[in-house]
């Protein structure tokens, strides 16, 4: 009977069974046993592979304590020796979609050991390691736990016994921005020409050539008199009271923070950044250079615009999802609309 390949498993705090958000700042462990997600997907293997354990650690701990948690995590795969390891799937969970994405990346690199990993398209952690690392494509949440499994566990199988994967529509994985030589029994000008006829027909083509698509914004309309306006400021540089009290996090942010300036002329010694893409020391000398209230309370008093928004609304960009952004500006957009809010400066880093 030929030996088994051996699995190694990643996974965080929730699926780990630690516990929630409550727990997301856990150091990482290692179980010589089966957890979580590990254990259906051991099922699926286990005629030819077995997980011969699961390292398991908070989001938040290996996001804010990235050279600790990455030493701890290869020591254990050096240790374990694993054929291949397995991260995830962490869906549309973006800072678990970067832990998987980073740790599946450092394994190939600096081990030279395969590594597979599953994750909703819009996850940040898509573009961290796509380049190295086959990421299985599964739903935005855990509710496509069953359909992702199977379709990591056949990926796995592949790439182990060195089998060359298949396009990644066929393969169900995100594709990598590789463009490979494949040899057509028809010309490229036939081929073109094919497509074009078929567009034309309304008949089903397939490009060879898929372009990226963007989202399209319209404009609103210019605020025709700035001295009535009622003007409110938004940043996504991690610009927040001292002590983070609603615990933003500092990449790949779940939340957004909402904050009572209306007495106050300028951000000043109470705020600073807890923003983990870029070098906080000149914004927590002045937080106002990156959200400046202090100008647009100026604005206010020298009558250029009508007032300042008493609420001041801030999260963190790096390394968030689109579809937590998007929920962001949906849900602030909301209440600035319904506070009569005429227009918002929104910065960035």
């Amino acid at each position: 009977m030929a030996e088994k390949y051996k699995v190694l498993y990643y996974v965080n705090q929730f699926f780990g069974q630690i516990g929630g958000e409550d727990k997301a700042g856990i150091e990482p462990m290692y179980k010589e046993e089966t957890v979580g997600p590990a254990l259906g997907f051991n099922g699926l293997i286990s005629e030819e592979g077995e997980v011969i354990g699961t390292i398991i650690c908070g989001d938040n701990y290996f996001n804010e304590n990235k050279e600790e948690a990455m030493k701890f995590i290869l020591d254990i795969v050096k240790k374990t020796n694993p054929d291949i390891v397995v991260t995830g799937p962490a869906f549309n969970a973006g800072r678990y979609g970067m832990a998987c994405g980073e740790i599946a990346k450092a394994i190939v690199e600096q081990l030279n050991i395969p590594a597979v990993t599953g994750m909703y398209a819009e996850n940040p952690g898509v573009d961290v390691c796509k380049g190295q690392v086959i990421i299985a494509s599964t739903s935005d949440s855990a509710a496509g736990m069953r359909k992702a499994l199977p379709v990591m566990a056949n990926i796995v199988k592949k790439v182990v016994k060195g089998e060359k994967l298949g396009f990644p529509e066929e393969e169900g994985y995100i594709p990598q921005g590789k463009r490979l030589t494949i040899f057509s029994d028809k010309r490229g000008s036939q081929r073109a020409v094919e497509m074009l006829l078929a567009r034309l027909n309304d008949e089903p083509f397939e490009t060879e050539l898929p372009m990226p698509v963007f989202d399209k914004v319209n404009p609103a309309e210019a605020i025709k008199d700035l001295s009535k306006a009622t003007i409110a400021l938004v940043t996504s540089g991690g610009i927040v009271p001292k002590g983070n009290p609603d615990r933003i996090q500092s990449a790949s942010a779940q939340k957004w923070g909402k904050y009572d300036v209306s007495g106050k002329d300028g951000l000043g010694a109470d705020y600073c950044t807890i923003h983990g893409g870029y070098d906080p020391v000149y914004a927590n000398e002045i937080p106002d250079r990156v959200a400046p209230l202090d100008l647009l309370k100026q604005y206010e008093k020298d009558g250029v615009i009508g007032k300042v928004y008493e609420y001041f609304y801030t999260t963190t960009g790096t390394g968030t999802s689109v579809g937590n952004a998007m929920k962001f500006g949906t849900e602030i957009g909301k209440e600035l609309k319904e506070a009569g809010v005429d227009g918002v400066i929104l910065t960035s880093t």
